[in-house]
């Protein structure tokens, strides 16, 4: 559920992604109160499958963001484009993974965000893709929060998984999730204990990964104040 927060200073506007060779759509969201985030640290948003940026207010997060502050949190921002279904890897011209790695981190300073401390937040497709680019780039994110990730044994993130080592990783996953079962194995392959490591009754939807949120974001900001 939505909680009965108010929207700070949430924009959706679009970019051109020279790595991904197209114009994108853009989404930031400030915590109610904290103006227009300028110093303020980053978590990055990687959606899943079936959405988009475009998605984002939609879904609420900037009314979850001001719960969070106003719960306790210290305050970030989100920031995240659309990266479409390629997984948040390169296919041929088109790289969401450099996107991420490389432009949202600029577009973000060009607002005065503090990209010296960025987290990832990213659920089903996006959760793997989070933790893909955690691997590829060690050190670029504080922390990894994880909505069931739709990895699995044998792929990118398994075999990489070893690069998470010295980044916090908290990975959620339904009880009725059809990936429960990787996420846990994924649990007991990360080179350290998950920072994180929760599950409750839902499945693979965002209704879960709603209850999901509050949770997720005490992490990320408790990773992004330190």
């Amino acid at each position: 559920m939505i909680p009965h927060a108010p929207v700070g200073d949430e924009r959706l506007i679009r970019r051109d992604s020279r790595a991904r060779g197209r114009l994108v759509d853009f989404y930031t969201a400030v915590p109610a109160g904290h103006g227009d985030g300028r110093g303020l640290p980053v978590c990055l948003i990687l959606h899943g499958g079936s959405k988009t940026a475009a998605d984002f207010p939609g879904l609420g997060l900037g009314r979850f963001l001001t719960d969070a502050v106003r719960r306790g949190a210290p305050p970030f921002v989100l920031a995240g484009a659309t990266g479409d279904r390629l997984w948040w890897r390169p296919d041929k011209g088109d790289d969401p993974q450099r996107m991420v790695h490389e432009e949202l981190p600029q577009w973000c300073r060009r607002r005065g965000f503090d990209t010296t401390r960025i987290a990832l937040w990213g659920w089903s497709m996006g959760g793997y893709g989070s933790l893909l680019l955690a691997e590829a780039y060690p050190g670029f994110a504080k922390a990894v929060a994880a909505f069931s990730p739709a990895a699995r044994k044998g792929d990118e993130v398994f075999t990489s998984v070893s690069h998470l080592r010295g980044t916090p990783v908290g990975l959620w996953c339904g009880e009725q999730d059809d990936l429960l079962a990787d996420v846990e194995d994924l649990a007991a392959e990360l080179p350290e204990r998950p920072a994180r490591m929760s599950s409750g009754p839902g499945r693979h939807h965002f209704g879960y990964w709603s209850r999901c949120i509050p949770e997720g974001f005490d992490f990320v900001a408790g990773a992004l104040r330190d």
